[in-house]
C-alpha cells in the first residue's frame, strides 16, 4: 500500500491510497471463494456453483465487500501511522476498481485545530456591579398581594378603569367574518394584564356597565397567526359587569400564609432571593464576557463540521422554545434566515470556547479527577435528598460521566482565569 496525504484547507485533509494489484486480486479470490461457499442458484448443488457462475451473478456484491475491506482496513493504519483523528465520516471517492489492477482511491475529512492559547491570564474584564434596589421587595409583595386578592363589585356609578376586573361579551370580526376563536361571553378581563392585542384594554376602559361598543383594531404585523397579522379586526365588546381587586392586608397573619412568621422575615427573604438570583446571573453573565475575551485573544477557525452541527442545535432549540409561543413553521424558518449570522457567530463562539477551555485545562493541570467527580457526587446526594444508588446509576453510565466530568473541569478553568484576570466592576448602564 502507498498513500499521500494532502491539506486541502487548514482543517481539512484527503488521503489518496494505491493498493498492489496483488492485494487487490488476493481480496477479491477471497471474496469470490466465501460468496461459492453459501450461494444458491437453481440447477447447482450449494457450494459446488462454478467461479465463472459466480463471478457473473455476484460481482457487484463482490465488489462492494472488496471495496469496504480494503477502504477500511487501509485507511485506518494509515491514520494510526501519522496520528490523524477525523472528526466527521469521511467522504469516499473510488477513482478506479478492477480485479486486475491497482485499486485507486481517496478519502477527505476533517481534523481537531491545533489550538494554540498566546493569552488567557490577564485578561481585562468588566463585571456589573450588584446594585439591589430595595423597591423591588415592595414590587414583590404588591405581586404576592395582587396574585392572592378577592374580587367585589363596584358599586359606585363609574367607568372602568386599569386595575379592574371587567366582565365582558365580545366578538371580532375581520374581512366581514367572524374572528376564529375571537369572541367569548362572560370573560373576565384584568384591566392592565396585556392579554389582548394593544387597544383592547383601553377600549374597554371608560365605559359604564351595560353599554355595548365598537373598537377599531389592528392585529400586530409580527402576529403568531399568519393569515390574520397586520389585517384591521372590529371587537364589538358589552361590558356585563364589573369588579375591583381588594388586596390582603398585609401583616403578619399575611406572611404566615406565605411559610413565614413576620413581614419582616417575609422582607428578609425576598431579599435574598434577589441577591442570589442576581449574583447567579452577573456570575453567568461573567463567565459569557471572560471566554468571549478569551475567544477574541486566540481566535483560530473552527472545524466546518461541528459549527454546522452546533448551529443546528441552536437553532433547534430555538425552535422548541418558539414553538410553544404558537409561532408556525414558516415563521420559525423565516426567523433562522434572517438571524443566520448569528446563530453562527454564537455556535463559533461555543466551539472556540470549548477547544480553548479544554486546552487551558491540560496546561495548568486543571482537568476534574476520579476525586473531583465523586466529591460531585456526594454534594448531589445531600443536597437532592435522592436515593444514593440512583445518583451513583445516573452517573455510571459513560455520557452522563463525562459530562460531568467536562462540567467540572470548565469550572475549574473558570475560576483559574478569573482568578488571574483584571476585574474590573462597573454599573451595569456602563458595561460595554
Amino acid at each position: 500500500m502507498s498513500f499521500k496525504i494532502e491539506e486541502v484547507s487548514k482543517l481539512e485533509r484527503k488521503i489518496s491510497f494505491e493498493i498492489p494489484v496483488e492485494a487487490v486480486q488476493k481480496e477479491y479470490q477471497h471474496a469470490y471463494e466465501e460468496v461459492q461457499k453459501n450461494a444458491k442458484i437453481k440447477g447447482f448443488r450449494a457450494g459446488k456453483v462454478p467461479m465463472n457462475v459466480i463471478k457473473t451473478n455476484f460481482k457487484d456484491q463482490v465488489d462492494s465487500h472488496v471495496i469496504q475491506h480494503l477502504v477500511e482496513e487501509n485507511f485506518y493504519n494509515a491514520l494510526d501511522e501519522k496520528g490523524l483523528n477525523p472528526i466527521n465520516q469521511p467522504q469516499l471517492q473510488v477513482q478506479e476498481l478492477d480485479e486486475n489492477k491497482p485499486f485507486l482511491f481517496s478519502l477527505t475529512f476533517e481534523v481537531h485545530p491545533e489550538v494554540e492559547v498566546k493569552k488567557y491570564q490577564g485578561l481585562k474584564i468588566q463585571k456589573e456591579k450588584l446594585n439591589f434596589d430595595a423597591s423591588h421587595v415592595q414590587k414583590t409583595i404588591d405581586n404576592i398581594r395582587s396574585s392572592r386578592a378577592e374580587t367585589a363589585p363596584v358599586l359606585d356609578d363609574r367607568a372602568a378603569q386599569m386595575g379592574d376586573v371587567a366582565v365582558i361579551d365580545f366578538e371580532g370580526i375581520v374581512d366581514g367574518a367572524p374572528l376564529p376563536n375571537g369572541s367569548g361571553t362572560g370573560h373576565a378581563l384584568d384591566l392592565g394584564s396585556k392579554s389582548f392585542i394593544d387597544g383592547f384594554e383601553e377600549a374597554v376602559v371608560g365605559m359604564k356597565v351595560g353599554v355595548t361598543i365598537t373598537a377599531n383594531l389592528k392585529f400586530p404585523d409580527e402576529y403568531h397567526a399568519k393569515e390574520i397579522a397586520g389585517k384591521p379586526v372590529q371587537f364589538k365588546i358589552t361590558l356585563k359587569e364589573l369588579k375591583k381587586k381588594v388586596l390582603p392586608e398585609l401583616n403578619d397573619e399575611f406572611a404566615k400564609t406565605i411559610g413565614f412568621d413576620t413581614v419582616d422575615k417575609l422582607k428578609e427573604a425576598i431579599e435574598l432571593d434577589y441577591k442570589t438570583t442576581e449574583e447567579k446571573r452577573i456570575q453567568e453573565d461573567l463567565k459569557n464576557r471572560l471566554l468571549r475575551k478569551l475567544a477574541e485573544e486566540n481566535p483560530f477557525d473552527v472545524p466546518k463540521t461541528l459549527l454546522q452541527r452546533q448551529k443546528e442545535f441552536l437553532i433547534q432549540d430555538t425552535f422548541q422554545r418558539m414553538g410553544n409561543m404558537g409561532l408556525s413553521k414558516d415563521q420559525l424558518n423565516d426567523y433562522a434566515s434572517k438571524w443566520d449570522q448569528d446563530f453562527t457567530q454564537t455556535a463559533t463562539f461555543i466551539i472556540q470556547s470549548s477547544y480553548l477551555v479544554n486546552k487551558i485545562a491540560d496546561l495548568e493541570k486543571l482537568n476534574a479527577e476520579d476525586n473531583d467527580i465523586e466529591a460531585r457526587i456526594q454534594s448531589y446526594i445531600s443536597q437532592t435528598g435522592i436515593e444514593e444508588e440512583k445518583v451513583r446509576s445516573i452517573y455510571s453510565q459513560p455520557d452522563n460521566k463525562n459530562r460531568l466530568k467536562n462540567m467540572i473541569t470548565e469550572e475549574k478553568v473558570i475560576e483559574y482565569l478569573i482568578s488571574k484576570s483584571q476585574i474590573e466592576e462597573v454599573a451595569k448602564e456602563k458595561l460595554n
